[in-house]
């Protein structure tokens, strides 16, 4: 797998980063989107480390991109991109968070509470039989597991979706079980949130709010870490805005104002 694709022309000053880990490619239909305001580049993360995931995106951005960028994460790519805007502030002139994980410990337990809760009698039992394979009390092929185990969540985890495909390219259990241990213990040990004392460009967090993630996770302890920082909050809307029926259209119009403000033309945004 190629680890990166370009869309409109250069300057490549956006860039957009999926989530997972191992969810390559989720991220395509935003980078279209975007490309009508500028270049945009969507890396596709293949390390199975998370230093070696921070060092990729990094790589990548300075090689290809027009730097500094602004780079948008989704879900877990949110933190990614959050870490290497920390560590490499000279890269990233803003950092745009879409459906992050909760960044404090104390908000984990209720996002598979809300998700089980959504579920029928038949897949709750389908999704915890898929988490004991992945947490390796089950035999069975875990990439298979992870594809199965991603598809039952992401029906649950949209408030009214529209038709869409799913773009993501494969889904890999060695890189989302890695990398994902050292994402966790990083927020358990305080130092996730830390790091956003080291950030210097304009944070903006989107988040739906119908998302299992829940948005106080987010919107509370960035606003008490940063100095720059904005909240939008999408009604009826799930983890992933840009196939809601009812906040794509917001979500598109606060992605490309937050983007165009950057050469100081913005649009008017949709009610």
């Amino acid at each position: 797998m190629h680890n990166l694709r370009r869309y409109g022309e250069r300057p490549y000053s956006i860039a957009v980063v999926h989530g997972g880990p191992g969810a390559a490619g989720e991220m395509a239909p935003v980078a279209r989107e975007l490309s009508s305001v500028g270049g945009v580049l969507e890396p596709l993360q293949t390390a199975t480390t998370l230093d070696g995931q921070v060092e990729e995106l990094k790589g990548v951005l300075e090689s290809e991109g027009d730097s500094p960028v602004t780079l948008i994460g989704f879900s877990w790519g949110a933190w990614l991109a959050w870490i290497v805007a920390a560590r490499y502030p000279s890269i990233v002139k803003k950092l745009i968070l879409v459906g992050s994980g909760p960044f404090e410990g104390g908000y984990v337990g209720e996002i598979m509470r809300t998700r089980l809760r959504r579920l029928g009698d038949d897949e709750r039992e389908e999704v915890l039989s898929l988490m004991k394979v992945l947490n390796g009390r089950a035999a069975g092929d875990r990439d298979i597991t992870l594809a199965r185990f991603g598809s039952l969540l992401s029906g649950v985890d949209a408030y009214d979706p529209l038709p869409h495909d799913d773009e993501a390219l494969e889904c890999r259990y060695e890189v989302y079980q890695r990398v994902w241990e050292e994402a966790d213990a990083l927020r358990s040990s305080g130092k996730l949130l830390k790091l956003g004392e080291r950030i210097r460009c304009p944070v903006v967090a989107i988040h739906g709010d119908y998302d299992p993630h829940p948005f106080a996770g987010t919107d509370i302890p960035l606003s008490r870490i940063l100095r720059n920082f904005r909240f939008v909050l999408l009604e009826r809307c799930g983890h992933r805005p840009w196939i809601e029926r009812h906040a794509k259209d917001r979500f598109y119009d606060v992605l490309k104002n937050e983007t165009r403000e950057e050469s100081g033309h913005r649009i008017a945004l949709s009610k």
